[in-house]
């Protein structure tokens, strides 16, 4: 493996497969010559706004073909990338930024009716910095991936522009200049806290890491790869770009996922793999006008995230002929992959575990003092690897509560090993709930909604849902006096938070189930919301 760095991966594959088609973009189709060479000249651009090794550069924009050359154009000038997700608000998108200490920023212009701009002047419009947004002294740049931007932003052509006079031999300096125990990014992911936190992985690190996901999922040149997993998730950017890059794969990048836009993608673009969340395949085999499309070319399906029914294993096999059909599990703090299926594993394996520990990794089950647990025993799931993170960016006493001298990480997820070393995930220590692929922590949910003035005291779980595998349900104490409603709370929180975080069922309560040191029983709420 020559890549050493993800500059030198893009370079490999712009010489390797030279004329494959990289990225179809609508009517837009791109060899890997040219995406080299356009990630080249954003690399360029970045080095003349300034742009050092180990600055963060973040990211906030849909799956795009200037998504990806913005992203591999920071990463090659040496940036440490910092993916934001596109659901966020204005108030959680200047927080990362604010914690990261981003130095430039790529963002969309409107996405889903939204002006990402306008939301983040309202949210750090004011402050003591000089640069384009002054409650984010440290962030110099924003760049707009759009034709025009406003004032004090620069727009997307004139960024790239502004790096017409730095020449390859300098970009080729700079890239020289990276090793692979660098960061490459930074992927911030929230915890019991309530904070995000940034876990900090290498170049090296995803590079060995995505190989592995590469080789185990039989990726292959040739390969059309439709990728609906947003690019803001390890999931899409590293499985996905990252991947496609090392085989030579055709990325076809889908913003926002639509079933009719799915359908039609796979059947016009030959689509061979479509890695995603349970919920995207169940309504892709449920889609009434299905038979309308040839979905023939499909070949390989990657999920994880969720419960996977037997049935949609099955489904996928028996009604579309998928020849592959694998689960995996992992987290952010792992390089976002910590097991998975093999190829010719039993629907019945891959329906009910996410495999086995990827090579080079170690997994065990711990009880609550730390001992080793036996095959078929519930504890914590640990992992130990080149896959786990360097730590939270700037945050020593979080990652010592999860990252041991001993290397062991304890991921907050709750499995059993059966006798083979699959890891089935039966509950999360941390109360995460997954809402349609989307992570969500209730300790951020409830301080977020504890911000309302009505709201006195506030609980979050999840429960089960037919379309999105999990919602948010919040349990709120009013405060003395208020005539605060359901629906008005989830209106206002829609306005506060990324959709999915919002609850979908709010309940009134006179106090909230606590135990003896005061924390609130969930326990007691999961067993009230199932009856």
């Amino acid at each position: 493996m020559e890549w050493g760095t993800l500059a030198g991966l893009v370079r490999s594959a712009a010489r390797q497969h030279a004329d494959v088609e990289a990225v179809v973009e609508g009517r837009t189709r791109i060899s890997y010559a040219e995406l080299g060479a356009r990630v080249e000249r954003a690399a360029g651009a970045c080095i003349a706004r300034g742009v050092r090794p180990g600055d963060r550069v973040g990211i906030w924009a849909p799956n795009s073909l200037d998504w990806i050359v913005a992203a591999l154009g920071a990463v090659s000038a040496g940036a440490v990338l910092v993916p934001l997700n596109t659901r966020f608000k204005g108030g959680e998108a200047a927080y990362v930024l604010r914690r990261s200490g981003a130095r430039l920023l790529f963002v969309t212009g409107t996405f889903l009716g939204t002006s990402y701009v306008a939301s983040l002047r309202r949210a750090a419009g004011e402050g003591t910095g000089d640069g384009p947004l002054p409650g984010l002294p440290a962030l110099r740049d924003v760049v707009v991936l759009s034709d025009d931007a406003p004032a004090d932003f620069l727009a997307w052509k004139d960024f790239l522009a502004g790096g017409e006079g730095v020449g390859d031999a300098e970009v080729r300096a700079r890239v020289s200049l990276l090793d692979g125990g660098m960061p490459s990014d930074i992927i911030f992911t929230s915890g019991t806290t309530g904070r995000p936190k940034g876990a900090v992985i290498t170049h090296a690190q995803t590079l060995r890491a995505y190989e592995v996901w590469s080789d185990l999922a039989g990726l292959a040149p040739g390969d059309r790869y439709l990728i609906v997993n947003p690019f803001f998730h390890t999931f899409g950017y590293k499985a996905g770009v990252v991947a496609c890059l090392m085989r030579g794969a055709t990325m076809i990048p889908q913003p926002v996922f639509d079933v009719d836009t799915v359908l039609a993608n796979i059947a016009a673009e030959r689509v061979s793999v479509l890695p995603g969340p349970p919920t995207l395949h169940q309504s892709l085999l449920d889609h009434p006008a299905r038979d309308a499309h040839d979905l023939s070319a499909l070949r390989l399906v990657v999920t994880g995230a969720a419960v996977v029914p037997l049935r949609l294993v099955e489904r996928l096999r028996g009604e579309l002929g998928v020849e592959t059909v694998l689960t995996a599990y992992g987290l952010s703090e792992a390089s976002g992959i910590v097991t998975m299926c093999r190829r010719g594993d039993e629907p019945s394996v891959i329906a009910s575990t996410s495999g086995r520990a990827i090579p080079g990794t170690e997994v065990r089950v711990v009880d609550a003092q730390g001992a080793p647990l036996g095959p078929g025993a519930p504890g914590e799931i640990l992992v130990r690897g080149f896959n786990v993170m360097r730590g939270y960016y700037e945050d020593e006493a979080a990652t010592a509560e999860v990252l041991g001298d001993d290397g062991w990480l304890r991921t907050g997820d709750v499995g059993v090993l059966d006798g083979e070393g699959n890891l089935r995930i039966t509950d999360r220590i941390k109360d995460m709930f997954i809402v349609g692929g989307f992570n969500a922590y209730p300790a951020e949910i409830e301080q977020l909604l504890g911000l309302h003035p009505d709201v006195a005291d506030v609980a979050v779980i999840g429960i089960p849902d037919a379309r999105l595998g999990e919602v948010g349900r919040a349990y709120v104490v009013r405060r003395a006096g208020a005539v605060l409603t359901a629906d008005d709370l989830m209106a206002w929180a829609r306005r506060e938070m990324a959709n999915y975080k919002v609850p979908r069922a709010v309940e009134f309560v006179e106090e909230l189930p606590r135990n003896a040191s005061g924390k609130v029983v969930k326990g007691e709420l999961r067993g009230r919301a199932a009856r």
